[in-house]
Protein backbone atom coordinates (compact mmCIF):
# COMPACT_ATOMS: atom_id res chain seq x y z
CA UNK A 1 0.00 0.00 0.00
CA UNK A 2 1.28 3.43 -0.90
CA UNK A 3 2.59 5.49 1.99
CA UNK A 4 0.96 8.84 2.66
CA UNK A 5 3.47 11.61 1.86
CA UNK A 6 4.82 14.02 4.47
CA UNK A 7 3.81 11.75 7.38
CA UNK A 8 6.98 9.92 8.31
CA UNK A 9 8.93 13.11 8.95
CA UNK A 10 6.56 13.93 11.83
CA UNK A 11 7.48 10.84 13.82
CA UNK A 12 10.51 10.67 16.05
CA UNK A 13 12.72 7.59 16.15
CA UNK A 14 11.36 6.69 19.57
CA UNK A 15 7.75 7.04 18.40
CA UNK A 16 8.43 5.00 15.25
CA UNK A 17 9.86 2.22 17.39
CA UNK A 18 6.78 2.26 19.62
CA UNK A 19 4.36 2.34 16.71
CA UNK A 20 5.37 -1.09 15.50
CA UNK A 21 3.52 -2.58 18.47
CA UNK A 22 0.84 0.02 19.21
CA UNK A 23 -2.70 -1.32 18.87
CA UNK A 24 -5.57 1.05 18.10
CA UNK A 25 -9.21 0.07 18.39
CA UNK A 26 -11.66 2.47 16.75
CA UNK A 27 -15.37 2.22 17.45
CA UNK A 28 -18.21 3.69 15.42
CA UNK A 29 -21.90 3.07 16.08
CA UNK A 30 -22.59 2.71 12.38
CA UNK A 31 -21.22 1.07 9.24
CA UNK A 32 -17.48 1.67 8.97
CA UNK A 33 -17.13 0.71 5.30
CA UNK A 34 -19.40 3.59 4.26
CA UNK A 35 -17.99 6.14 6.72
CA UNK A 36 -15.19 7.86 4.83
CA UNK A 37 -13.88 9.76 7.85
CA UNK A 38 -13.49 6.59 9.89
CA UNK A 39 -11.82 4.73 7.03
CA UNK A 40 -9.48 7.62 6.14
CA UNK A 41 -8.25 7.92 9.73
CA UNK A 42 -7.81 4.17 10.13
CA UNK A 43 -5.86 3.90 6.87
CA UNK A 44 -3.67 6.90 7.78
CA UNK A 45 -2.70 5.25 11.08
CA UNK A 46 -2.11 1.90 9.43
CA UNK A 47 0.17 3.60 6.88
CA UNK A 48 2.55 4.55 9.70
CA UNK A 49 2.52 1.04 11.19
CA UNK A 50 -0.17 1.19 13.86
CA UNK A 51 -2.16 -2.04 14.23
CA UNK A 52 -5.71 -0.75 13.67
CA UNK A 53 -9.00 -2.54 14.30
CA UNK A 54 -12.44 -1.01 13.81
CA UNK A 55 -15.49 -2.23 15.71
CA UNK A 56 -18.71 -1.18 13.99
CA UNK A 57 -22.37 -2.16 13.65
CA UNK A 58 -23.21 -3.93 10.39
CA UNK A 59 -26.66 -4.31 8.86
CA UNK A 60 -25.68 -6.77 6.13
CA UNK A 61 -25.74 -10.15 7.85
CA UNK A 62 -24.28 -11.88 4.77
CA UNK A 63 -20.90 -10.27 5.45
CA UNK A 64 -18.32 -12.08 7.62
CA UNK A 65 -18.15 -11.15 11.28
CA UNK A 66 -14.54 -10.06 10.76
CA UNK A 67 -13.00 -8.88 7.49
CA UNK A 68 -10.34 -6.71 5.88
CA UNK A 69 -11.76 -3.53 4.33
CA UNK A 70 -9.31 -1.42 2.31
CA UNK A 71 -6.49 -3.03 4.28
CA UNK A 72 -8.02 -2.36 7.72
CA UNK A 73 -9.25 -5.11 10.06
CA UNK A 74 -12.94 -4.60 10.86
CA UNK A 75 -15.00 -6.49 13.45
CA UNK A 76 -18.77 -6.28 13.14
CA UNK A 77 -21.56 -6.36 15.66
CA UNK A 78 -24.21 -7.95 13.42
CA UNK A 79 -27.41 -6.16 14.41
CA UNK A 80 -29.40 -4.83 11.38
CA UNK A 81 -32.24 -3.40 13.50
CA UNK A 82 -29.85 -1.27 15.54
CA UNK A 83 -29.26 1.17 12.68
CA UNK A 84 -32.91 2.22 12.50
CA UNK A 85 -33.86 4.89 15.06
CA UNK A 86 -36.69 3.95 17.41
CA UNK A 87 -39.56 6.45 17.41
CA UNK A 88 -40.80 5.53 20.89
CA UNK A 89 -38.47 7.29 23.37
CA UNK A 90 -38.52 4.62 26.14
CA UNK A 91 -37.77 1.98 23.50
CA UNK A 92 -34.94 4.17 22.20
CA UNK A 93 -33.43 4.24 25.70
CA UNK A 94 -33.67 0.45 26.06
CA UNK A 95 -32.07 -0.05 22.65
CA UNK A 96 -29.27 2.37 23.56
CA UNK A 97 -28.51 0.33 26.69
CA UNK A 98 -28.40 -2.89 24.65
CA UNK A 99 -25.99 -1.26 22.21
CA UNK A 100 -23.82 0.01 25.07
CA UNK A 101 -23.57 -3.37 26.80
CA UNK A 102 -22.91 -5.34 23.62
CA UNK A 103 -20.30 -2.97 22.18
CA UNK A 104 -18.56 -2.55 25.54
CA UNK A 105 -18.12 -6.32 25.84
CA UNK A 106 -16.76 -6.50 22.27
CA UNK A 107 -14.34 -3.63 22.93
CA UNK A 108 -13.05 -5.21 26.15
CA UNK A 109 -12.49 -8.40 24.13
CA UNK A 110 -10.33 -6.34 21.73
CA UNK A 111 -7.31 -5.22 23.79
CA UNK A 112 -5.70 -2.01 22.55
CA UNK A 113 -3.24 0.66 23.61
CA UNK A 114 -5.56 3.40 22.34
CA UNK A 115 -9.37 3.38 22.07
CA UNK A 116 -10.69 5.86 19.53
CA UNK A 117 -14.39 6.74 19.88
CA UNK A 118 -16.03 8.11 16.74
CA UNK A 119 -18.77 10.45 17.97
CA UNK A 120 -20.41 10.80 21.36
CA UNK A 121 -22.57 7.65 21.09
CA UNK A 122 -19.40 5.52 21.03
CA UNK A 123 -17.62 7.33 23.86
CA UNK A 124 -18.95 5.57 26.96
CA UNK A 125 -18.18 2.08 25.65
CA UNK A 126 -14.65 3.14 24.64
CA UNK A 127 -14.12 4.81 28.01
CA UNK A 128 -15.04 1.61 29.89
CA UNK A 129 -12.75 -0.46 27.65
CA UNK A 130 -9.91 2.04 28.07
CA UNK A 131 -10.28 1.96 31.85
CA UNK A 132 -10.45 -1.85 31.82
CA UNK A 133 -7.19 -2.15 29.89
CA UNK A 134 -5.58 0.99 31.36
CA UNK A 135 -5.28 2.41 27.86
CA UNK A 136 -5.48 5.85 26.28
CA UNK A 137 -8.80 7.26 25.08
CA UNK A 138 -9.43 9.55 22.09
CA UNK A 139 -12.78 11.18 21.38
CA UNK A 140 -13.49 12.09 17.75
CA UNK A 141 -16.45 14.51 17.50
CA UNK A 142 -17.74 14.37 13.93
CA UNK A 143 -20.15 17.19 14.82
CA UNK A 144 -21.16 19.24 17.85
CA UNK A 145 -21.50 16.77 20.78
CA UNK A 146 -24.81 15.81 22.38
CA UNK A 147 -26.85 17.46 19.62
CA UNK A 148 -29.54 14.75 19.77
CA UNK A 149 -30.13 14.68 23.52
CA UNK A 150 -33.88 15.12 23.73
CA UNK A 151 -34.94 13.04 26.71
CA UNK A 152 -36.46 14.28 29.93
CA UNK A 153 -34.57 17.04 31.68
CA UNK A 154 -33.16 14.83 34.42
CA UNK A 155 -31.83 12.34 31.88
CA UNK A 156 -30.36 15.05 29.68
CA UNK A 157 -28.60 16.49 32.73
CA UNK A 158 -27.27 13.06 33.67
CA UNK A 159 -25.96 12.40 30.15
CA UNK A 160 -24.33 15.82 29.98
CA UNK A 161 -22.58 15.29 33.30
CA UNK A 162 -21.43 11.81 32.28
CA UNK A 163 -20.11 13.17 28.98
CA UNK A 164 -18.30 16.01 30.78
CA UNK A 165 -16.73 13.56 33.22
CA UNK A 166 -15.43 11.34 30.41
CA UNK A 167 -14.28 14.01 27.98
CA UNK A 168 -12.07 15.57 30.65
CA UNK A 169 -10.33 12.22 30.98
CA UNK A 170 -9.58 11.78 27.30
CA UNK A 171 -5.95 11.76 26.22
CA UNK A 172 -6.96 13.55 23.04
CA UNK A 173 -10.05 15.16 21.53
CA UNK A 174 -10.56 15.60 17.79
CA UNK A 175 -13.20 17.57 15.94
CA UNK A 176 -14.01 18.81 12.45
CA UNK A 177 -14.22 22.62 12.55
CA UNK A 178 -12.48 25.47 14.43
CA UNK A 179 -15.75 26.82 15.96
CA UNK A 180 -16.70 23.37 17.30
CA UNK A 181 -13.19 22.98 18.74
CA UNK A 182 -13.53 26.32 20.52
CA UNK A 183 -17.00 25.50 21.85
CA UNK A 184 -15.74 22.19 23.26
CA UNK A 185 -12.86 23.99 24.96
CA UNK A 186 -15.19 26.58 26.48
CA UNK A 187 -18.07 24.29 27.49
CA UNK A 188 -16.07 21.41 28.96
CA UNK A 189 -12.94 23.31 30.06
CA UNK A 190 -10.51 21.12 28.12
CA UNK A 191 -7.48 22.24 26.17
CA UNK A 192 -6.41 19.12 24.28
CA UNK A 193 -8.66 19.60 21.24
CA UNK A 194 -7.17 18.90 17.81
CA UNK A 195 -8.63 19.90 14.45
CA UNK A 196 -8.88 17.16 11.81
CA UNK A 197 -11.26 18.32 9.09
CA UNK A 198 -13.35 16.12 6.77
CA UNK A 199 -11.07 16.59 3.78
CA UNK A 200 -10.88 14.07 0.96
CA UNK A 201 -7.77 12.36 -0.39
CA UNK A 202 -6.47 14.49 -3.25
CA UNK A 203 -7.60 13.64 -6.77
CA UNK A 204 -6.53 15.41 -9.93
CA UNK A 205 -9.16 17.63 -11.61
CA UNK A 206 -11.60 15.70 -13.77
CA UNK A 207 -13.47 16.63 -16.93
CA UNK A 208 -16.96 15.20 -16.68
CA UNK A 209 -20.47 15.72 -18.00
CA UNK A 210 -22.20 12.88 -16.17
CA UNK A 211 -24.96 14.95 -14.58
CA UNK A 212 -26.08 16.53 -17.85
CA UNK A 213 -25.97 13.15 -19.60
CA UNK A 214 -28.03 11.50 -16.87
CA UNK A 215 -30.61 14.29 -16.88
CA UNK A 216 -30.56 14.64 -20.67
CA UNK A 217 -29.71 18.36 -20.48
CA UNK A 218 -28.10 20.58 -23.09
CA UNK A 219 -24.34 21.05 -22.82
CA UNK A 220 -24.77 24.78 -22.14
CA UNK A 221 -27.02 24.18 -19.11
CA UNK A 222 -25.47 25.41 -15.84
CA UNK A 223 -25.82 23.14 -12.79
CA UNK A 224 -25.94 24.17 -9.13
CA UNK A 225 -25.35 21.01 -7.10
CA UNK A 226 -26.29 19.95 -3.58
CA UNK A 227 -24.81 16.57 -2.68
CA UNK A 228 -25.42 14.72 0.55
CA UNK A 229 -28.31 13.22 2.48
CA UNK A 230 -31.74 14.67 1.81
CA UNK A 231 -32.68 15.57 5.38
CA UNK A 232 -34.98 18.06 7.06
CA UNK A 233 -32.09 20.00 8.61
CA UNK A 234 -30.51 20.79 5.22
CA UNK A 235 -32.98 23.56 4.26
CA UNK A 236 -33.58 21.88 0.89
CA UNK A 237 -37.15 23.13 0.57
CA UNK A 238 -35.69 26.63 0.16
CA UNK A 239 -33.56 25.41 -2.75
CA UNK A 240 -36.67 23.97 -4.38
CA UNK A 241 -38.49 27.29 -4.03
CA UNK A 242 -35.42 29.11 -5.36
CA UNK A 243 -35.94 27.26 -8.63
CA UNK A 244 -38.66 29.76 -9.54
CA UNK A 245 -36.07 32.55 -9.66
CA UNK A 246 -33.40 30.86 -11.78
CA UNK A 247 -32.46 31.89 -15.28
CA UNK A 248 -33.71 29.51 -17.98
CA UNK A 249 -30.35 27.80 -18.55
CA UNK A 250 -29.75 26.97 -14.85
CA UNK A 251 -30.84 23.81 -13.01
CA UNK A 252 -30.50 22.88 -9.32
CA UNK A 253 -29.59 19.22 -8.74
CA UNK A 254 -30.16 17.51 -5.37
CA UNK A 255 -28.05 14.32 -5.31
CA UNK A 256 -28.28 12.09 -2.27
CA UNK A 257 -30.05 9.52 -0.17
CA UNK A 258 -33.50 10.39 1.10
CA UNK A 259 -33.82 10.22 4.90
CA UNK A 260 -37.27 9.53 6.27
CA UNK A 261 -39.99 11.21 4.25
CA UNK A 262 -37.86 14.19 3.19
CA UNK A 263 -37.47 13.17 -0.45
CA UNK A 264 -41.20 12.56 -0.88
CA UNK A 265 -41.98 16.00 0.54
CA UNK A 266 -39.39 17.63 -1.73
CA UNK A 267 -40.85 15.89 -4.78
CA UNK A 268 -44.32 17.07 -3.79
CA UNK A 269 -43.00 20.62 -3.36
CA UNK A 270 -41.32 20.52 -6.77
CA UNK A 271 -44.66 19.59 -8.31
CA UNK A 272 -46.66 22.22 -6.42
CA UNK A 273 -44.12 24.96 -7.21
CA UNK A 274 -44.01 23.82 -10.85
CA UNK A 275 -40.22 23.80 -10.95
CA UNK A 276 -39.72 20.26 -12.26
CA UNK A 277 -37.62 21.71 -15.12
CA UNK A 278 -35.51 23.77 -12.69
CA UNK A 279 -34.95 21.33 -9.79
CA UNK A 280 -33.95 17.67 -10.19
CA UNK A 281 -33.51 14.95 -7.56
CA UNK A 282 -31.20 12.02 -8.29
CA UNK A 283 -29.98 9.14 -6.08
CA UNK A 284 -26.55 9.01 -4.44
CA UNK A 285 -23.56 7.58 -6.29
CA UNK A 286 -20.74 5.36 -4.96
CA UNK A 287 -18.15 7.40 -3.09
CA UNK A 288 -15.38 6.19 -5.39
CA UNK A 289 -17.21 7.88 -8.29
CA UNK A 290 -18.44 10.93 -6.39
CA UNK A 291 -15.81 13.46 -7.49
CA UNK A 292 -16.43 12.67 -11.15
CA UNK A 293 -20.13 13.44 -10.71
CA UNK A 294 -19.37 16.55 -8.66
CA UNK A 295 -16.99 17.87 -11.32
CA UNK A 296 -19.80 17.85 -13.88
CA UNK A 297 -21.63 20.65 -12.00
CA UNK A 298 -20.74 24.36 -12.03
CA UNK A 299 -21.23 25.47 -8.42
CA UNK A 300 -21.73 23.70 -5.08
CA UNK A 301 -24.51 24.57 -2.63
CA UNK A 302 -24.45 24.60 1.20
CA UNK A 303 -27.48 26.67 2.18
CA UNK A 304 -28.22 25.24 5.63
CA UNK A 305 -30.02 27.54 8.04
CA UNK A 306 -27.59 28.65 10.79
CA UNK A 307 -30.58 29.06 13.12
CA UNK A 308 -31.55 25.40 12.88
CA UNK A 309 -29.10 24.25 15.58
CA UNK A 310 -25.67 24.92 17.05
CA UNK A 311 -24.36 21.84 15.25
CA UNK A 312 -25.49 23.18 11.87
CA UNK A 313 -24.17 26.70 12.53
CA UNK A 314 -20.70 25.43 13.44
CA UNK A 315 -20.40 22.65 10.86
CA UNK A 316 -17.70 22.30 8.22
CA UNK A 317 -19.17 19.52 6.01
CA UNK A 318 -17.15 17.18 3.84
CA UNK A 319 -19.18 18.25 0.79
CA UNK A 320 -17.46 21.65 0.97
CA UNK A 321 -14.04 20.10 0.39
CA UNK A 322 -15.41 17.76 -2.28
CA UNK A 323 -16.88 20.72 -4.18
CA UNK A 324 -13.56 22.57 -4.02
CA UNK A 325 -11.51 19.56 -5.08
CA UNK A 326 -13.76 19.23 -8.12
CA UNK A 327 -13.16 22.92 -8.93
CA UNK A 328 -16.63 24.14 -7.96
CA UNK A 329 -16.99 27.59 -6.40
CA UNK A 330 -19.39 27.36 -3.45
CA UNK A 331 -22.52 29.32 -2.60
CA UNK A 332 -23.20 29.03 1.13
CA UNK A 333 -25.31 30.44 3.91
CA UNK A 334 -23.54 32.32 6.74
CA UNK A 335 -22.31 29.24 8.62
CA UNK A 336 -19.39 30.28 10.83
CA UNK A 337 -16.66 27.90 9.65
CA UNK A 338 -17.84 27.64 6.05
CA UNK A 339 -18.05 31.40 5.57
CA UNK A 340 -14.58 31.89 7.08
CA UNK A 341 -13.01 29.33 4.75
CA UNK A 342 -14.70 30.74 1.64
CA UNK A 343 -13.49 34.22 2.55
CA UNK A 344 -9.96 33.13 3.43
CA UNK A 345 -9.33 31.33 0.14
CA UNK A 346 -11.70 33.32 -2.12
CA UNK A 347 -13.48 30.18 -3.34
CA UNK A 348 -17.14 31.14 -3.04
CA UNK A 349 -19.87 33.53 -1.99
CA UNK A 350 -21.91 33.78 1.19
CA UNK A 351 -25.56 34.64 0.70
CA UNK A 352 -26.76 36.69 3.72
CA UNK A 353 -30.46 35.94 3.19
CA UNK A 354 -32.04 32.51 2.82
CA UNK A 355 -35.13 33.83 1.07
CA UNK A 356 -35.68 31.71 -2.07
CA UNK A 357 -35.57 34.81 -4.27
CA UNK A 358 -32.18 35.83 -2.83
CA UNK A 359 -30.72 32.34 -3.25
CA UNK A 360 -31.96 32.20 -6.84
CA UNK A 361 -30.54 35.66 -7.56
CA UNK A 362 -27.18 34.69 -6.00
CA UNK A 363 -26.94 31.56 -8.15
CA UNK A 364 -27.75 33.62 -11.27
CA UNK A 365 -25.17 36.30 -10.38
CA UNK A 366 -22.46 33.83 -9.49
CA UNK A 367 -22.75 32.07 -12.84
CA UNK A 368 -23.08 35.34 -14.79
CA UNK A 369 -19.81 36.84 -13.47
CA UNK A 370 -17.40 34.74 -15.50
CA UNK A 371 -14.30 36.61 -14.32
CA UNK A 372 -15.02 36.08 -10.61
CA UNK A 373 -16.19 32.53 -11.29
CA UNK A 374 -12.97 31.49 -13.04
CA UNK A 375 -10.85 33.15 -10.32
CA UNK A 376 -12.66 31.19 -7.60
CA UNK A 377 -12.41 27.98 -9.63
CA UNK A 378 -8.63 28.39 -10.02
CA UNK A 379 -8.28 29.14 -6.32
CA UNK A 380 -10.28 26.03 -5.40
CA UNK A 381 -8.17 23.73 -7.57
CA UNK A 382 -4.92 25.25 -6.31
CA UNK A 383 -5.74 25.20 -2.61
CA UNK A 384 -6.98 21.60 -2.65
CA UNK A 385 -3.79 20.50 -4.38
CA UNK A 386 -1.49 22.02 -1.76
CA UNK A 387 -3.47 22.75 1.41
CA UNK A 388 -6.98 21.30 1.66
CA UNK A 389 -6.19 17.64 1.01
CA UNK A 390 -6.13 14.61 3.29
CA UNK A 391 -2.44 14.00 2.61
CA UNK A 392 -1.73 17.17 4.60
CA UNK A 393 -4.67 17.07 7.01
CA UNK A 394 -3.83 13.58 8.28
CA UNK A 395 -0.58 14.94 9.71
CA UNK A 396 -2.66 16.47 12.52
CA UNK A 397 -3.97 13.01 13.40
CA UNK A 398 -0.51 11.45 13.32
CA UNK A 399 0.88 14.26 15.45
CA UNK A 400 -1.82 13.67 18.09
CA UNK A 401 -0.99 9.97 18.26
CA UNK A 402 2.71 10.78 18.43
CA UNK A 403 2.05 13.05 21.42
CA UNK A 404 0.13 10.30 23.19
CA UNK A 405 2.94 7.82 22.58
CA UNK A 406 5.44 10.24 24.02
CA UNK A 407 3.30 10.44 27.17
CA UNK A 408 3.34 6.64 27.38
CA UNK A 409 7.10 6.56 26.96
CA UNK A 410 7.49 9.18 29.67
Amino acid sequence: MKKLPHVNRLITKEATFQQTTVKVCMHVRGIARTDERVMREAIALKEVDFAVTILDIEDNITRPVEEEIRGVHVKHVMRPGWLKPACFKPLRLILSMKKLISTTVKLIQTPADVYHAHDDNALVACYIAAMWHKSFLIFDAHEFPLKDVAYKRWLSTLLTRLFTFIIRRCSGIITVSPPIAQEIRNLYRVSNVSLVRNIAVYQKPLNSDRLRQLLNLRSDTHLALYQGNLEDNRNLDTLVRAGTFLEKNIVIVLMGKGVGSTQARLESLIASERVDERVKIIPPVPYAELLEWTASADIGLITFSPNYSTSIRLCLPNKLFEYLMAGLPVLASPLDAVAELLKTYDVGWVVPSLAPSDIGAAINAMLADSTAYMRMRRNALEITRHELCWEKECQRLIYLYQSILEKRNA
